[in-house]
């Protein structure tokens, strides 16, 4: 097996514990040999990780995706709305790149960065890691079995979960919109993506509603402070409490993403001084917590969907509905069963593994290097290859013009292919 070489841009979260852990349990697969990052304690923690000198370490993606070539494969896994660039940049030197979800906030770039991997014949692979999990890829072969006969609709509920919801997208890196992304497209692209999967036909309608309900300045509790730690009168009785989240969990199962090191000065001097001390009904989000989205397709089939931050865990349920059958799945349990008409139910078992995101995470790097070392590798080919990836870009972009206008429906229409343009049209 050739080990591949890579160059990571972005030592987020995604970057060291998804991209960076994999380098580091496979390293006969996959060696990081540069990093690029802006701050400078996760530099110094990549380097220390991943045995870098100081060379190999750099503050800017402009620094190490520059002028040559100097990896295998490039991981893109910055924030949102710095993915353009670098993207076309390394395909452009040759590079394979694997993306981070969503592509961009802006449909123009996403489209582009699609086109960029046909023309210069590299795989453009987004980690859309729900296609890569048992779970789900169970699911599409019974559907692909004939088993329930023809999909007529769906129902996904994505159940954010209240502490992901409050520690992400109210206190955390993706709580304004126009910073990062609408929430339907940061963390509902895998969803849209899902569903675009089973159908397999193109999207043709969308309509959505969604708000900013309850995390806002008037609901407040009487008491409370701006941060945690300044003696709200509230804080132990709060679910939000950033002091129990963060402080007083002893498997630092969220306090790893406040610090570099979630030691109990660290954690407590990051509440007292950092976003994530802050009182969940005095921050600066404006994303939804709440959305629903209906969709139809080609066919007439059609999709329901529902995001909410209100739920006691972090899960994902499905209905799938055919002619001949239903499938019933939940997620975080590994259960689905298949219900075809006029017979028993039948359980269906599923091999479990271990990692984020179902085994998403490891199976999508464990893809995409395969891939990598194929070098027909037709540009864009690939389970969540860029190209496979508009759609369900076009079906958020899509959801969110329809909430924002009140929940009018929205058609999508390409005009052209390969995908250079499209169009979304209230009707």
């Amino acid at each position: 097996m050739r080990q591949i070489t890579a160059v990571i841009v972005g030592a987020g979260a995604r970057g060291r514990f998804v991209y960076g852990a994999y380098a580091g349990k496979y390293p006969e697969e996959l060696k990081v040999v540069a990093v690029a990052e802006p701050d400078k304690e996760r530099r110094r923690i990549a380097a220390a990780e991943h045995q870098l000198t100081p060379s190999q370490v750099f503050e800017s993606w402009e620094q190490v995706i520059s002028n040559r070539k100097m990896a295998d494969i490039a991981i893109i896994s910055t924030q949102d709305r710095m993915h353009y660039a670098p993207t076309l940049r390394a395909l452009e030197l040759g590079y394979d790149v694997l993306l981070e979800k969503p592509m961009s906030p802006l449909a123009e770039e996403v489209i582009a960065m699609a086109d960029a991997s046909r023309k210069f014949n590299r795989l453009l692979t987004v980690s859309h890691v729900l296609r890569y999990t048992p779970f789900w890829s169970k699911i599409k072969e019974i559907i692909t079995s004939g088993s329930i006969g023809r999909v007529v609709s769906i129902q996904l509920s994505e159940n954010v979960g209240y502490f992901h919801m409050a520690h992400s997208f109210v206190r955390g890196n993706w709580n304004k919109s126009e910073e990062t992304s609408p929430m339907i497209l940061q963390k509902s692209c895998h969803d849209m993506d899902i569903l675009s999967w089973l159908i397999d036909e193109r999207c043709v309608r969308v309509s959505s509603y969604g708000s900013l309900l309850h995390f806002r300045p008037e609901n407040a509790p009487a008491g409370s402070t701006a941060r945690c730690t300044e003696g709200c009168a509230v804080e132990r009785e709060c679910p939000y409490s950033a002091i129990r989240i963060y402080e007083e969990d002893a498997t630092n199962e969220w306090s790893r993403f406040i610090t570099g090191d979630p030691t109990p000065q660290n954690i407590h001097e990051a509440l007292q001084n950092g976003p994530f001390g802050r009182c969940v009904y005095r921050c600066d989000n404006n994303v939804v917590d709440h959305q629903v989205v209906n969709m139809e397709f080609q066919s007439g089939a059609t999709a329901s969907f529902t995001m909410s931050g209100f739920s006691h865990d972090v899960s994902r349920t499905v209905q799938i509905m055919g002619t001949l059958g239903e499938i019933r799945g939940y997620m975080e349990k590994n259960e689905i069963v298949l219900y075809p008409y006029g017979k028993e139910a039948i359980p269906v078992a599923l091999v479990v593994e271990e990692g984020g995101h179902g085994g998403g995470d490891e199976g999508l790097v464990r893809e995409f290097l395969k891939q990598v070392r194929n070098e027909n590798n037709n540009g864009g080919s690939g389970l969540t290859s860029a190209e496979a990836s508009v759609q369900s870009h076009l079906m958020a972009f899509a959801a969110e013009q329809s909430r924002v206008a009140g929940g009018s429906s929205v058609a999508i229409a390409l005009l052209s292919a390969p995908l250079c343009e499209y169009r979304m049209q209230l009707s």
